[in-house]
């Protein structure tokens, strides 16, 4: 039975994984675009979900795009909302696969593993991920057809059903029970639709009532967020906030359901009556004859996921009116740290990849970007210490400079360990050029902070010689630097277009080529007018120069490995 339940986890993880890399950035364009309406937002959210078959998927892909800011936190709670809904798809299809009949997916398992080793086995690469999502849908139910041949091999005795009948007997000390159960059990095989099928296969055989099946669905639903905010804990504020949200909602959803557990039971019992089974919230199954009670038994695995659709299709009507309240309160719950600006450290990215390797790139992205501009609220003091003419306070200047240049070393450090543990997962031949553009950009951008550093001491060897730079050298090297924060900004500008939408960097080769101009001039210049009295303070003065043109050319570098991207991509 164990057994069965890791092929079940496999089947579910590699489908999810393959359908993922086969959408890849389509997948992630829709989510983007589609959440200008509420009704969008949760739209949004059920076809992700059904289509990847786990919430938690669709939540760890919220988590990358609020995080890299395309989504808002309140568009997020909107997508949350449909994607427990989107979940519910999944429960069907145990349904179909309990239900009976002629058909049965569990038979068509075998054969399609044969389908998806020779998609596999293609050269192409959206064949390999269909092939994986095709092996992982035959895992997954292989893996929920043997789970329950062998879980009622296991649990068809008297003792058994005596010890889960006695549970059965404490009334609302029962249902408690049953759903702190299925809670658990969430936990401890992180997923729901794992603890769905087992729900199934106990309720389908007769093990558990209908009742307890219920309270079992609603520890389900609190299971899962405990799972999802378990994972934030070590994330940063925004995949807390998502984690909350969800949570929020399932809490807020079991709370008012418990309040009404038999009118709901009795609910969806009459809508499973309406496609012709009988009532299980009101057919006495011992008293039943031998026709209704087969009937019983049939709808059962129906009756439990009609249950969860309707759990979370009525709480989603609900809660959809106060997403903003939602919103303040988990904002409220995660407070952003003070003075995190102050803190320089990762902020898009929290400690560890993504599940899919795909989606976290979305993070490095952006974490790329604010990278940037940290290196260019740096700048701000290398102008600072230029002209800057108290030694004292030259050195006040000059420590934010090396201050600066560790957190360069520093960010640069993280994000190739990132990027590192990213590279571990599957990824697509574009992502995997991708990761090299980065890893060349974060590179050029620790050379900055670098530079930063090297003109201080330039300016410290100044002040050592008890020499200073007169007006006129002072007026050009500002002229220079003000080209310098033209490329700066044109490199912010190219780094958030980015991937898959930067075509040109005619903005960026214009400011370098004023940069290596200017710097040319002001060689030649101070060739022709040097003199023996001014060579020492002359040489200082280039060697700002020439170090200024360096930044410029690491500015350059940056742009040029994003075009590189995008035409690998």
């Amino acid at each position: 039975m164990l057994g069965s339940l890791g092929m079940f986890l496999y089947g579910m993880s590699l489908m999810s994984g393959g359908l993922q890399k086969m959408a890849g950035d389509k997948l992630r364009s829709f989510m983007a675009a589609m959440t200008s309406t509420a009704f969008k937002r949760v739209l949004t959210g059920i076809v992700v979900t059904a289509l990847v078959q786990s919430s938690t998927a669709t939540t760890l892909m919220l988590v990358s795009f609020v995080n890299a800011g395309l989504l808002s936190l309140a568009n997020a709670i909107g997508v949350i909302m449909g994607a427990n809904i989107g979940t519910t798809v999944t429960a069907w299809i145990f349904a179909l696969s309990f239900g009976g009949g002629s058909f049965s997916l569990g038979a068509i398992a075998v054969p399609l593993m044969f389908l998806g080793y020779l998609l596999i086995a293609s050269k192409k690469k959206n064949n390999k991920n269909f092939g994986e999502f095709v092996m992982g849908f035959a895992f997954l139910f292989l893996g929920l057809s043997t789970l329950r041949e062998t879980s009622t091999m296991l649990l068809d005795n008297d003792p058994v059903r005596v010890f889960l009948s006695h549970l059965t007997g404490f009334g609302i000390g029962s249902i408690l029970i049953f759903m702190v159960t299925g809670a658990i059990m969430t936990l401890m095989l992180q997923s729901s639709a794992a603890t769905m099928a087992i729900t199934m296969v106990l309720v389908a055989n007769g093990y558990i009532p209908f009742e307890m099946a219920a309270a079992m669905v609603l520890g389900e639903n609190i299971g899962t967020t405990i799972t999802s905010n378990i994972a934030a804990s070590v994330a940063n504020v925004s995949a807390k906030r998502t984690a909350r949200a969800h949570m929020l909602f399932n809490v807020f959803g079991v709370c008012w359901v418990f309040c009404l557990f038999h009118p709901f039971l009795k609910l969806v019992g009459s809508i499973v009556e309406l496609f012709g089974f009988p009532n299980p919230a009101t057919t006495d199954f011992g008293a039943a004859d031998e026709t209704t009670r087969h009937a019983l038994v049939a709808s059962l695995p129906y009756s439990v996921a009609t249950l969860h659709s309707l759990f979370n299709i009525i709480n989603t009507m609900i809660l959809i009116w106060f997403v903003p309240v939602i919103e303040k309160i988990v904002t409220w719950m995660v407070p952003s740290p003070k003075g995190e600006e102050e803190v320089f450290r990762l902020k898009y990215i929290s400690r560890g990849p993504l599940n899919t390797a795909e989606l976290s790139l979305n993070e490095a992205k952006q974490e790329v970007v604010h990278f940037g501009e940290i290196c260019y609220k740096g700048f701000a003091y290398i102008r600072q210490a230029v002209n800057e003419p108290d030694p004292e306070k030259f050195e006040q200047i000059n420590d934010k400079l090396v201050k600066y240049e560790a957190i360069t070393d520093s960010i640069e450090y993280e994000i190739a360990q990132y990027l590192g543990e990213v590279s571990k997962g599957e990824l697509s031949s574009s992502s995997t050029e991708r990761i090299k553009s980065i890893y060349k950009i974060i590179g050029e951008m620790e050379s900055l902070g670098d530079s930063g550093e090297a003109i201080g001491r330039m300016i410290r060897r100044i002040h050592v010689h008890g020499k200073h730079l007169d007006a006129n050298m002072l007026r050009k090297l500002n002229r220079l630097m003000d080209y310098v924060e033209v490329a700066y900004k044109t490199m912010l500008d190219n780094l958030r277009i980015g991937y898959k939408n930067l075509r040109d960097i005619t903005n960026a080769s214009d400011a370098e080529y004023n940069i290596n101009g200017y710097r040319n001039s002001l060689r030649e210049e101070l060739i022709s007018h040097i003199d023996d009295n001014k060579y020492e303070m002359g040489v200082f003065y280039m060697d700002i120069v020439n170090e200024l043109e360096r930044i410029g050319d690491f500015i350059i570098n940056v742009s040029e490995a994003l075009l590189v991207e995008n035409n690998e991509a």
